[in-house]
Formats: C-alpha cells, structure tokens, sequence
C-alpha cells in the first residue's frame, strides 16, 4: 500500500526562472533510459525476486525513494514550463508546444519510455550488478544537466539527485559484499569450464598491454592465440 504525502521526500524544489529548452533536456531522467521512473520500476519488481529479507527491504526503500526522486524531477519540469506563454519562442521550439506543461513519459528526444529500459532478471547478484550500472548511467546524466543548468535553484536540485545516485551505489556495493559477491563474478550454480582463467592477447599490433585484468597471479596469458591454437 502507498500513501502520498504533499510535501517532497527530501528537498524543496525551486528555479529561478522558467526555461522549457532545459525542461526538455530534464525529461531525460523523467522517462528515458536513465531517469528515475525506470530506476523506481527497476528496484521494485527486482525486490520481488530476493528472498534475503535485508536486501529486499533495501531495494524497496530505494524504490519508493525513487518515486520520490521522479515527483522531484516532475516538480522542476513543470516549474520550467510554467509561466511560459504558448507564443514564446523557447516554448515552441521544444516537445511542450504540443504536449503542453509539466512532465511525459517521454525522454529528452520525444521517445516514449519503454520497459525495455528495465534491467532485472531474477538473481540478486545479477540484479544488483545491474543496479550498479543503472545508478552510473543516472549520474552520468546529473552531471551532464548540471553543467548546464541555467539556474542555481535547478543547479540544487540535481546536485542533490545526484548524490542520492551515490549514496544507492554504495548500498548496492555493500549488498553484493555481505553476499560475498562485490569482486567475485562467479554465481549460479553451473560451474565454469577450464578456460575460466584464460586472457587471450587479441591486439594485432604487437604492443600488448599489461594489467591486473591479464595479470599473470590471476590468468593464463595467452600472448599468440592463433600459433597456441595451430
């Protein structure tokens, strides 16, 4: 059962002037890929998967977080549409002229919001992983609005937004650790063949990079495949 209370779960949000060409770049993270209603969605039917109570109720808090996070994102586009008059010129030439104010399902480029953008599978360690993912996209995309945000109140807002995006990566991170699963990318019960440890060296150029991703302490490196092969 929800309940929905009229106040902002976290921050009040307030611009300082009304700018519907920002308010279009906003509806990226109202209904793209990236933006908060997929997160919310995201979390929330993953929750229904887990059976560890701890990480279940987890990921229900940062659900209903989230929901908290679109009314924020849907708060800033209708202020940024509002007080905007049909003839102006920065309001026709954005998605609002026909859609009129406020928020759409849709991203920043008109598309419609798909559950395509949903990511969960039913395993909580690839569930999580996927959440860490989807959080780097989320911030990635702060920070962009962020830059260029016209006003200090909107500038506030996503500067918050962000933070929460770090603060849910974190948890997420200390899930996958209490599960012993943070660096080990075993899971599931179909146990690897024995190329498990193998890096084959596939750059044709003879000037091979080394690193802890093809160390020698943790893989086989195989420096010529094809003569190793013949």
């Amino acid at each position: 059962m929800f309940f929905h209370k009229k106040e902002l779960i976290e921050k009040p949000v307030s611009i300082d002037a009304p700018n519907p060409r920002f308010a279009q770049l906003l509806l990226e993270q109202f209904g793209g890929a990236t933006g908060e209603l997929s997160a919310a969605l995201q979390y929330w039917v993953q929750s229904f998967h887990v059976e560890h109570p701890g990480i279940k109720d987890m990921l229900q808090d940062i659900a209903v977080e989230e929901f908290g996070h679109l009314e924020m994102i849907g708060k800033l586009i209708e202020q940024h549409t509002d007080k905007s008059p049909k003839q102006d010129e920065a309001y026709k030439s954005t998605l609002f002229a026909v859609r009129g104010k406020g928020p759409h399902f849709l991203d920043s480029n008109g598309q419609n919001w798909t559950a395509a953008y949903l990511n969960e599978g039913g395993d909580v360690v690839r569930d999580l992983r996927a959440d860490i993912a989807a959080e780097a996209g989320a911030r990635q995309t702060y920070e962009d609005l962020i830059k260029i945000a016209p006003d200090d109140g909107s500038k506030q807002t996503l500067v918050h937004l962000l933070t929460r995006e770090v603060s849910h990566t974190k948890m997420f991170m200390k899930a996958l650790e209490s599960l012993g699963k943070l660096t080990d990318p075993f899971f599931g019960n179909i146990q690897p063949d024995e190329t498990v440890d193998i890096y084959y060296n596939l750059s044709s150029d003879g000037k091979d990079q080394r690193g802890p991703w093809n160390s020698d302490s943790d893989f086989r490196y195989v420096a010529n495949p094809m003569q190793e092969k013949g």
